[in-house]
């Protein structure tokens, strides 16, 4: 029997340890292994401590742009998970609000019951939105895509308190601003239903912030009011970051929007009259209010809504009741004698409308301005010989070309500055054809 082979290394008190040298590129190491009294000696390399290697020049610029390639690589590899990162958010958030509004239509469908107006109003809906689908796709390309869109910055803590910045290109300077509330019935209103109006606004050198509020009923008007405050409040304390001119803020809606955009604006002008405790904006801030195709007098108008398919319960139930219709009528709270302070407050106001409005008659603008003038505020209504309820603020600017109304509203807002208003006066191209605007006119539910 062999004696067992003893490791050297394996026992640093042995004296018969392995001299090795200190110009030795590697060692080797002894394992020691036995198995029913046999010995199987195992050699693996090891590297050694005094191993050094210096490269050579052209190895070293070898190494160097490997070093470099891989930094290249680790930042667009960077880049790209930033980019999927980020439309991972966007999807998220899109599915979000894809659940949410999913929900409260059903909760809706309870309200609505069944109802051949509704139904009838809701396919012309979709046969509306088919026909003009050639230019959502363009708009809406714009809208994900355009690096001058700053999507959902959170204004408020409530669900859909977020904004979209819509920027010029050239920020060469402090721009006006629009602080735009999007219509929509009280119930189907997104902030992304301004993108059209807030592309044509940024190509002609004017921010726009379109705010998103709570719809019906995930919200009533009171909630509804609220965040539109809150969004003015934001865009009149934060534009400056972004550009804007905190001197030169306009409040604008449109439907809907032009309703809740006005009673914000009383209500912040009555707070301001009573001392009371008012949010962070102050009615002063405001240089004007425009409202597109609104409605202001909801006593006169709650029958018309009915005929029109806004039953008279939910209507009511959007309004908070019969009172509701009182304290949320700009025009009919405008009268009351104990408010008359708040009311000289208000900015100069104009009002746009289509007289083929049948959504809500021109009437209401009309008869809002002239109350406004009796109360000794600033206000005109400017009336569009055969406009409808849509055209104003989709099929005339789908058409291209020349928009009166977009013309009157940047005039109102550039003043003076002829060159801008040369700019303006640019035509604007086609984006659907025009057989499919008149058949989407005569097939709109609005």
């Amino acid at each position: 029997m062999q004696s067992p082979n003893i490791l050297p290394i394996s026992n640093p008190n042995s004296s018969n340890m392995i001299p090795t040298s200190s110009t030795a590129t590697a060692d080797t190491m002894l394992i020691h292994v036995q198995e029913n009294d046999d010995s199987k000696i195992e050699k693996k390399p090891l590297l050694s401590r005094t191993f050094s290697y210096t490269p050579s020049s052209s190895s070293s610029s070898n190494l160097l742009k490997q070093q470099q390639r891989r930094r290249r690589i680790a930042s667009e590899n960077s880049l790209c998970s930033v980019a999927v990162e980020g439309c991972s958010q966007d999807m998220g958030r899109a599915a979000s609000d894809t659940f949410i509004v999913t929900k409260l239509s059903f909760t809706l469908l309870r309200y609505l019951g069944v109802g051949y107006r509704w139904i009838v109003r809701f396919l012309a809906l979709c046969c509306y939105a088919m026909l003009l689908m050639p230019g959502f796709i363009q708009v809406g390309y714009y809208y994900f895509h355009s690096s001058q869109v700053r999507r959902g910055i959170v204004y408020g803590d409530q669900p859909r308190n977020r904004l979209d910045l819509y920027l010029p290109k050239n920020m060469n300077g402090p721009k006006p601003v629009v602080a735009f509330v999007t219509g929509g019935a009280w119930i189907i209103g997104y902030k992304a239903w301004g993108s059209l109006l807030g592309q044509q606004l940024s190509e002609r050198d004017i921010i726009v912030a379109c705010i998103d509020y709570r719809n019906f009923p995930q919200g009533t008007i009171s909630d509804m009011v609220k965040d539109a405050s809150q969004g003015i409040s934001f865009v009149c304390n934060k534009i400056a970051e972004y550009g804007g001119d905190p001197n030169r803020i306009y409040l604008m809606g449109q439907s809907a929007g032009a309703h809740i955009a006005s009673c914000a604006l009383l209500e912040q002008a009555i707070k301001e009259a009573s001392e009371e405790q008012r949010d962070s904006w102050s009615v002063s801030q405001i240089k004007a209010y425009f409202g597109l195709s609104g409605g202001y007098n909801f006593l006169n108008l709650v029958d018309h809504f009915h005929s029109r398919g806004l039953y008279h319960s939910i209507f009511l139930s959007i309004m908070e009741g019969e009172q509701g219709l009182r304290r949320y009528s700009p025009e009919v709270m405008a009268q009351d004698p104990n408010i008359k302070s708040a009311v000289s407050l208000l900015p100069p106001i104009v009002l746009f409308h289509g007289t083929a409005d049948y959504s809500i008659p021109c009437n209401s603008s009309k008869s809002f301005a002239d109350t406004l003038k009796t109360l000794g505020v600033k206000a005109e209504c400017i009336l569009y010989e055969g406009k409808t309820h849509t055209d104003l603020f989709l099929q005339d600017p789908m058409r291209g070309g020349i928009d009166d109304m977009l013309n009157d509203l940047i005039t109102m807002i550039h003043g003076d500055n002829l060159e801008t208003i040369r700019a303006n006066s640019t035509p604007r191209k086609r984006l659907v054809p025009e057989f499919m605007l008149k058949l989407a006119r005569s097939v709109s539910p609005f």
